[in-house]
Parts: C-alpha cells; sequence; structure tokens
C-alpha cells in the first residue's frame, strides 16, 4: 500500500480535532529523524522512512529490542507504537526516554516509518488499550468514562469476580505475571463493578471518577508507590479505592495485538513485536 494512504486511513479512523500530546518537546536531539507534522500534533507519523507499506509491525514501545527485531526483518515497512518513547524505570527516573540514534538511521536505511498514535489509541474504540483490556478479562463493558486530553480512556465494567484478590489472581494469568495489589478498601468490589485505566492510569484524576461513580477498584498499569506518586496513594487510602497494577507494557499490549486485526482488514500483513514488561511500575 502506498504509505500516504495508509495514514490517511489511520486518520479517519482514530484521530479528533481535539486530541493533544506532548512528545516532542521531550525529543529535541531526535529533530532530524521527526517529520515535521508530528512536531506540531505530537501524534500520527513520526519517521517518514518509506513511501511504500508492505508490513506493518506494532509494538508497545520503541524500545531497542524492538527496533532490532524490525531492522533483521524485510524493509519497506512501517512500526506502528502506542507511545513515541521507550519506558523503562530502571534507566529514567520518570519513565520515558528517547530511542537511539543509531537504529534510527538503520530504520531509515531500511525504508521502515514509525508512526505513533498516544492518545487516539488510549481513547474509546474497539482497539483501545483499556477496551482491549477488558475484553482480555473478560469484563462486561458498562461504558467508557474518564476523559484524558480531548480522548476517553477509562472503562467502567464488570466482573465475575466478587472479591478484588480473586480479580487480581485472573489478572495475573491474563497478564502472564504477578500483578500488585494496593488493597485499601473493602475486599468485596462493589455491585462487581471496576474502573479500568491501562498504563499510566493511576492518578488523582482517575481516582476522583471512580469515586463520583461509587467503584472502589481500580485495574490499572503503573502503581508503584514512589515519591511522585505517595500523595496519589494517600488520597485512595482516605478513599478506599483499592488499586490493581499490572505494568504500563502488560497492560497495554492488548490494543498492540488488535491493531494487527485493523492493518489486515486494510490488507497490510501486520505483525506484533514482544517486549519485556518493566515490573518496577508496580
Amino acid at each position: 500500500m502506498i504509505a500516504s494512504e495508509l495514514y490517511k486511513h489511520l486518520e479517519n479512523d482514530f484521530m479528533k480535532p481535539e486530541f493533544s500530546d506532548d512528545w516532542f518537546q521531550y525529543m529535541p536531539e531526535l529533530e532530524t529523524y521527526i517529520f515535521d507534522n508530528f512536531k506540531i500534533k505530537n501524534m500520527g507519523l513520526l519517521c517518514d522512512f518509506t513511501e511504500i507499506v508492505n508490513k506493518v509491525y506494532t509494538a508497545v514501545f520503541p524500545s531497542e529490542n524492538v527496533l532490532k527485531n524490525i531492522i533483521s526483518k524485510s524493509g519497506q515497512a512501517m512500526l506502528f507504537v502506542h507511545h513515541a518513547s521507550i519506558w523503562d524505570l530502571k534507566k529514567s527516573s520518570n519513565g520515558f526516554y528517547n530511542m537511539d540514534i543509531t537504529l534510527l538511521e538503520k530504520l531509515r536505511e531500511n525504508k521502515i516509518s514509525i508512526f505513533c498514535y498516544h492518545v487516539p489509541l488510549d481513547n474509546f474504540s474497539d482497539y483501545s488499550t483499556s477496551k482491549t483490556l477488558a475484553d482480555a478479562l473478560n469484563i462486561e463493558i458498562i461504558k467508557p468514562f474518564i476523559e484524558y486530553r480531548g480522548g476517553t480512556c477509562g472503562i467502567m465494567g464488570r466482573t465475575e469476580h466478587k472479591k478484588v484478590n480473586e480479580l487480581q489472581k485472573k489478572y495475573s494469568e491474563t497478564v502472564g505475571h504477578e500483578t500488585k495489589l494496593y488493597q485499601y478498601g473493602n475486599d468485596e468490589i462493589e455491585n462487581n463493578i471496576v474502573g479500568i485505566c491501562a498504563g499510566g492510569g493511576n492518578d488523582i484524576f482517575v481516582i476522583e471518577e471512580l469515586i463520583k461513580n461509587n467503584i472502589n477498584t481500580l485495574i490499572t498499569g503503573v502503581s508503584i508507590k514512589n515519591d511522585f506518586s505517595a500523595k496519589i496513594h494517600e488520597f485512595e487510602q482516605k478513599y478506599r479505592i483499592n488499586i490493581i497494577g499490572g505494568t504500563h507494557y502488560s497492560t497495554e499490549k492488548f490494543a498492540c495485538i488488535a491493531m494487527c486485526k485493523y492493518f489486515l482488514k486494510l490488507g497490510i500483513s501486520a505483525e506484533f513485536i514482544e517486549d519485556e514488561p518493566c515490573l518496577e511500575d508496580m
């Protein structure tokens, strides 16, 4: 497929004028590799390295493992990522750090573009991060909620589990590793209804929405209790909100897996590139 046609499909199906993001201000050293429109909108085509896309690779982050993996494959392709930067709390105090310039050079040589949808993929749709996580957990979706950067990033859903530790067990089985429970509230899940906000969803504005809707349990990704998040945990303890964390990567990978189906519907071969979760997130 002609690359520009693919980008138009993505824009028509996922973009809304009210979306906003702020990636480029943290990427000045990569300026010569960044597509001009991304410097303004902070979403969409990130690196314009090919005019033809014969295959799409999807990934949560453009990590070194992911970039090296696709560089070893055929060119004239596109990497679709949820984030424009890499996430690892072991390497960066705020989690994110930028792609390696040497690897970007190799992507350009191999004609592999990078396309990034952060807010558009968090916004509620069949492919969105919280919706696909809810589906993986067999949670019945009641409605989308929680406004974020012009979109709606959360899910209110009904679980079959009555106890929070039962839900945590299901969560661990689903993501394939141990999850973390901060049991600040009752072990009974209120009305079997939970909030889901994948990725970095443990934030005050998210918890406020749970309180408004009488929800006492949140399923999210990053739940670590540190200097940055201490006040959030205090807030959750005060209002007796249970938090279950499953890492940034593991909660958002289901959306990137689902996006392969989207590209296949467009007639393009697609492959999800596995990566490793940062267990320090919890």
